[in-house]
C-alpha cells in the first residue's frame, strides 16, 4: 500500500498535477492505521500507530521531490468521548475509547512535517459523529476555527518548519461560506488559509464575488447536504440544492439562452420553486410577474427559518429577496405582494403562460376527538410561537424534518416539555445522516422524548392515546451512528422488528401536527378549466412534495423551457 501510494504520487507529478492531498481522516485507511482507536495491533512495525503514516509520507517524498507539495487532511481528535460521554461504554463504541488525544495528534503532525508534509487542514470527528466532519445546518459558522488555531499556535511556539524552511500553513475548514466570518478567521490568525467545499458547489464564483465586494450576490449554502452528500449516498448524481446548474454544467449554459419567442408570464407563488422559475424566465427575455398572496416572499422558508438553528435558511431567504430586487432592475420582472392571482386577473393582464407554484397543504389528522382537540399545525407554531404560550407539555405527531425541528425549537427556545411520535422505526428518515444525527443527538441531550413505531389513535382530553410497539426489537431512536440505507438497498444485517403493541396515554397541553403535506394542485386544475388555451405549468410542492433541493430544480427546468 505504501509503495502504491508513492507510485500514485509519482504518477500525479508526471501528469502535471501541482501536488497530492492525503485523506488521513474520518476512519478511512490512513486514519485506521494511524489512530489507536482503530489500530490495535500488538505485534510488528505497525503496532506503532504513527509508523504507517510516516512511512507513506517518506515514500511519497522519495518518489517525487522536495518541491512537490504534500498536503494532509487530519482530525485533531475523533471527539467520540466528548460526543457520547458515558454512552461510550456500550459495546458498539467502547472499542474506540482509546483514540488519539489532541496531544498525540500534535506530536504525530510534527513528525509528519519532518517526513515531508507541507500543509494541513484540520477538524474533528469521524463517521460515528458524522455531523462533525460534515457540519450541517445548525452548526455554527467557522465551527472548527479554534481547532486550527490550536495547531497553528503549536507549530508557531514549537518553531516547526517544513522541509522548505518555512512555516507550515494550517488551513481552517467547516462552515466558512460566510465572507465576513472567513475574513475574521484570517484576521484573528486562527488559520493561514481557509478551505471551501460546499459553498463552492452552491456558488463556484464565491471567491471572485467576495473579492469584488459582491457578497449579496453569493448563493449561500444552506447546509442541507441533500444534493452534495445525500444524493451521492442514495446512488444519485452529486449536485446542489440551491444551484440547479451545479454538476450539470455540460447541459445548462452559464447564462440561459434568450427565448426565441418572448412571453408574458405569471408566476403564482414566491417560494424557492416560483422564484427560481421567475428569475430564470426573466433572464431569457420574458416579461414576468410574481404574484404572492402573503405580504412577504419565501413560502415555507418563512416558517422553516424561524428556529435559531435554521440561520442558513434565513440567509437563503434574504438572498432570494435581494435576487428578486436585482433581477427586477436588470430584467422585466415584477413582484406583486398581497394578491391572490385568479383567472379573472390573469385574463385581464393578458398572460401567455402561467407557472403555478403555490406549495403544499398540511395533512390534517382527523382521528377520533379531532373536533374538540387543542391542536395546531407545526408551520403555524413556527409562524406564530405565541400559539403555545400557555402550553407546557407538547406532543408532536410526526417525526420527519418539520416535526423534529419544531420539537427542538419548542424545547430549546421556548422551554417546552416535548414528546415526538413517529409511526416508522426511524426519525427524519432519508435525511442526510449528518443532519439527522446532529439534531437527534442534541434532542436526546435536551431530554426530548422520541417514540418510534408509535401510532396515534385518538385525541383525548389533556393528551393523546397511542398504540406503541414496546418490543425490544424496536430500534433505539437516538442511535444514529448507523446510517439508514436507501430504500432500494436491502440490509442483510437488519433485525426484523417484532410487533408487540400496547395502548398508552401521553399527556399534552397542546398537540402539534407535523404529518407532512399533500400537493395542493386544486387551484392549478381550476385555472386550466377557466383558461384552457393558456400555457400552464405546475411546479414545486404543488406538483410533488419535496425540499428546497427539488423545488429549485423544478423551477429552473421550467424557467429554461417556457
Amino acid at each position: 500500500i505504501i509503495k502504491r501510494a508513492g507510485q500514485a504520487a509519482a504518477d500525479a507529478k508526471a501528469f502535471g498535477l501541482d501536488g497530492v492531498y492525503l485523506h488521513g481522516h474520518e476512519g478511512y485507511l490512513l486514519e485506521q492505521m494511524t489512530n489507536p482507536a482503530f489500530n490495535r495491533r500488538k505485534l510488528g512495525k505497525y503496532a506503532n500507530w504513527q509508523a504507517f503514516g510516516l512511512d507513506m509520507i517518506e515514500e511519497i517524498r522519495r518518489r517525487t521531490d522536495n518541491a512537490f507539495p504534500i498536503m494532509y487532511r487530519i482530525d485533531l481528535s475523533l471527539a467520540l468521548n466528548e460526543t457520547y460521554g458515558k454512552t461510550m461504554d456500550i459495546n458498539a463504541l467502547k472499542k474506540f475509547k482509546n483514540g488519539r488525544t489532541v496531544e498525540m495528534t500534535l506530536d504525530y503532525m510534527k513528525n509528519l512535517v519532518s517526513k515531508g508534509v507541507d500543509m494541513f487542514d484540520v477538524d474533528l470527528g469521524c463517521y460515528d459523529n458524522w455531523w462533525l466532519p460534515h457540519p450541517p445546518e445548525g452548526m455554527p459558522p467557522a465551527c472548527f476555527s479554534d481547532i486550527s488555531r490550536i495547531v497553528k499556535k503549536y507549530f508557531d511556539e514549537s518553531n516547526i518548519l517544513s522541509n522548505a524552511g518555512v512555516k507550515v500553513p494550517v488551513v481552517a475548514v467547516g462552515k466558512l461560506g460566510y465572507p465576513d466570518v472567513a475574513e475574521e478567521v484570517l484576521m484573528q490568525e486562527k488559520a493561514d488559509m481557509i478551505m471551501l467545499g460546499r459553498p463552492l458547489l452552491a456558488d463556484p464564483k464565491w471567491p471572485l464575488k467576495a473579492k469584488e465586494g459582491r457578497t449579496d450576490d453569493i448563493i449561500p449554502c444552506i447546509g442541507c447536504q441533500e444534493g452534495c452528500i445525500n444524493e451521492f449516498v442514495e446512488g444519485g448524481h452529486p449536485q446542489c440544492a440551491v444551484n440547479p446548474r451545479t454538476a450539470f454544467e455540460n447541459i445548462y449554459p452559464e447564462e440561459p439562452k434568450v427565448a426565441d419567442k418572448k412571453k408574458k408570464i405569471a408566476v403564482i407563488g414566491s417560494g424557492p420553486a416560483g422564484i427560481m422559475a421567475a428569475v430564470t424566465a426573466a433572464k431569457r427575455g420574458h416579461e414576468v410577474v410574481i404574484y404572492e398572496k402573503q405580504n412577504v416572499i419565501g413560502g415555507r422558508l418563512n416558517a422553516g427559518g424561524r428556529p435559531k438553528i435554521k440561520f442558513d435558511i434565513q440567509n437563503y431567504h434574504e438572498y432570494l429577496k435581494k435576487l428578486i430586487e436585482k433581477t427586477s432592475k436588470e430584467y422585466k420582472l415584477k413582484l406583486v405582494l398581497k394578491t391572490e392571482a385568479n383567472a379573472e386577473l390573469l385574463k385581464k393582464e393578458g398572460f401567455n403562460a402561467v407557472i403555478y407554484a403555490t406549495g403544499t397543504k398540511d395533512v390534517e389528522l382527523r382521528l377520533p376527538g379531532y373536533e374538540k382537540a387543542n391542536k395546531v399545525q407545526a408551520v403555524d407554531v413556527l409562524d406564530n410561537p405565541k400559539i403555545v404560550d400557555k402550553a407546557n407539555k407538547v406532543v408532536i405527531i410526526g417525526g420527519g424534518v418539520v416535526g423534529c425541528e419544531t420539537a427542538f425549537f419548542l424545547n430549546k427556545e421556548l422551554g417546552k416539555e416535548v414528546t415526538v411520535i413517529e409511526m416508522e422505526p426511524y426519525f427524519m428518515n432519508h435525511v442526510c445522516t449528518a443532519n439527522r444525527a446532529y439534531l437527534i443527538h442534541y434532542m436526546e441531550k435536551a431530554g426530548i422524548k422520541l417514540l418510534n413505531c408509535t401510532k396515534m389513535l385518538s385525541y383525548e382530553i389533556n393528551g393523546v392515546k397511542v398504540s406503541r410497539n414496546v418490543s425490544k426489537t424496536v430500534p433505539n431512536p437516538y442511535k444514529t451512528w448507523n446510517p439508514i440505507l436507501p430504500a432500494n438497498i436491502e440490509n442483510p444485517l437488519a433485525k426484523k422488528i417484532k410487533e408487540e403493541y400496547e395502548e398508552q396515554f401521553i399527556e399534552a397541553d397542546i398537540v402539534i401536527q407535523a404529518a407532512g403535506g399533500r400537493c395542493d394542485d386544486s387551484g392549478f386544475y381550476a385555472l386550466q378549466k377557466e383558461m384552457p388555451t393558456c400555457e400552464m405549468y405546475n411546479i414545486g410542492d404543488s406538483f410533488k412534495g419535496g425540499k428546497v433541493f427539488e423545488a429549485t430544480k423544478s423551477g429552473y427546468a421550467v424557467g429554461l423551457s417556457v
